[in-house]
């Protein structure tokens, strides 16, 4: 789902988009000229896989989003929660992507390993 940046104004505009298991849910707002507010809910399920045993389990997604899209570059050190297109079109797959990367990128445990207190080695 793209949306063109210039056609956002400043009452919020709804929108929702769904890709495989997720629903991201939300609207955006023009909080200046450059700068565009989202504020969404992502939620649905995801496969992520166990960093210590390395099975694949489902991971129960119910993420608030509060993000500022910019059409130019942005150089602060204030937040990090800044996504820049510079093309002028915010495309909201990207910003699902982007998120469910995030979370598989994090140290994962399925629910065997995160209560397990045992040491766990293996021999290569």
């Amino acid at each position: 789902m793209k949306i063109l940046f210039d056609k956002i104004g400043s009452s919020p505009k709804e929108f929702e988009y769904r890709k495989e298991h997720t629903l991201i849910k939300g609207t955006l707002h023009k909080n200046g000229y450059h700068r565009v507010n989202m504020e969404a809910n992502l939620s649905g399920e995801i496969s992520l896989d166990c960093v210590r045993c390395g099975v694949e389990f489902s991971y129960s997604l119910d993420n608030d989003l509060d993000l500022i899209i910019s059409d130019e570059v942005i150089e602060t050190k204030d937040s990090l929660d800044i996504l820049e297109f510079l093309d002028g079109v915010i495309n909201i797959e990207d910003i699902v992507d982007s998120e469910i990367n995030s979370l598989k990128s994090e140290y994962n445990y399925c629910k065997d390993c995160a209560s397990s207190d045992e040491d766990f080695e293996v021999e290569f």
